[in-house]
């Protein structure tokens, strides 16, 4: 069993300069290479759950588990499913009851709600398929309490989203009052981002006006910001616990014609923040590597499918991203 935990991840940031997997010692040689006699008699089945596909970075995800899985075509079968909107677990958990029912050899999934994936995730255990949690962790209690021991393979969130506090800390001195847009409560990942939104706010001494859930969703983020707006008209800083929120944070600003009066962080590093980031809208992001966060999910559960066994955390990267 290869035991790794609170490593430093793989240098995901150099991914797109050379195969992001050549830096790591636990996955050298992974594309070089052929698979074990484990794979000879037939190509595995690999399956991608992720959340919401109107979320800029689960398409980023899939885009990069696709790219992957195209470079390796001879060496396994791909299909890959997402949610329609970020509270829609059901499809989640559907996903895998179908990915059970036609025999794939491993699933990588980044679940939506940390407790409620347990149950199906386990029950794909107990069918011998491999399961790769990535993104977002599964809750310990939960795991525990159904006999599991699973890896998990994603970022330090709460590292993360204290990076980008501690920019927005920095920008605004002390004092400085914020609100903070929270992700999914049901989700790990969202409670370690506020835990870091948190620890920037004690470090550097922000006044902290509100807190509350916009679900990771833009339109959503977009009406709690307009409303922090007029109950908090001081507002000079927001924390959003993902860049989808973040654009809706953005549009409420200049409804309310505020356009760059506000400090405003997220979390994701979409495609659609690099503009808002160089006019000023937005002060900084985090980088956490989607794309190549799901092509090591898939390399990892081909190399457990070969015999190999993860436990613990294998830490990907966070960077902060700025102007």
């Amino acid at each position: 069993m290869s035991k790794i935990s609170n490593t430093r991840g793989l240098d995901l940031g150099s991914f797109s300069r050379r195969q992001f997997l050549k830096t790591s010692a636990l996955a050298a040689g992974a594309l070089a290479l052929p698979l074990g006699p484990a794979f000879a008699a037939d190509k595995p089945k690999v399956g991608l759950v992720m959340k919401s596909l109107a979320n800029e970075f689960f398409k980023q995800m899939q885009a990069g588990a696709e790219a992957y899985a195209a470079k390796n075509k001879d060496k396994f079968d791909f299909a890959a499913v997402g949610m329609k909107d970020e509270r829609d677990f059901a499809a989640q958990v559907d996903a895998i009851e179908n990915f059970i029912t036609q025999n794939y050899n491993i699933i990588v999934v980044a679940p939506a709600d940390s407790k409620a994936m347990v149950t199906p995730i386990a029950k794909a255990l107990k069918a011998g398929i491999k399961v790769i949690n990535i993104d977002v962790a599964l809750d310990e209690k939960a795991k525990k309490k159904a006999g599991i021991d699973l890896a998990f393979f994603g970022p330090d969130n709460r590292a993360g989203a204290k990076l980008a506090g501690d920019a927005l800390g920095k920008a605004l001195g002390k004092g400085g009052k914020v609100v903070i847009l929270e992700g999914n409560p049901e989700a790990d990942n969202a409670k370690q981002r506020k835990l870091g939104f948190d620890d920037s706010v004690k470090e550097y001494k922000l006044k902290l006006l509100d807190s509350k859930t916009a679900h990771w969703e833009t339109e959503e983020a977009n009406t709690l910001m307009t409303n922090f707006l007029t109950q908090h008209p001081d507002i000079q800083g927001v924390m959003a616990a993902n860049d989808s929120m973040a654009l809706g944070v953005v549009k409420a600003i200049d409804a309310a014609g505020k356009s760059g009066q506000i400090k405003v962080v997220g979390f994701d590093n979409i495609p659609a923040v690099g503009p808002l980031l160089k006019s000023g809208k937005m002060l900084a992001t985090i980088e956490q590597y989607g794309a190549q966060m799901a092509a090591m999910g898939i390399d990892y559960g081909l190399r457990e499918l070969a015999g190999e066994k993860f436990s613990g955390w294998v830490k990907t990267d966070v960077k902060l991203i700025t102007a």
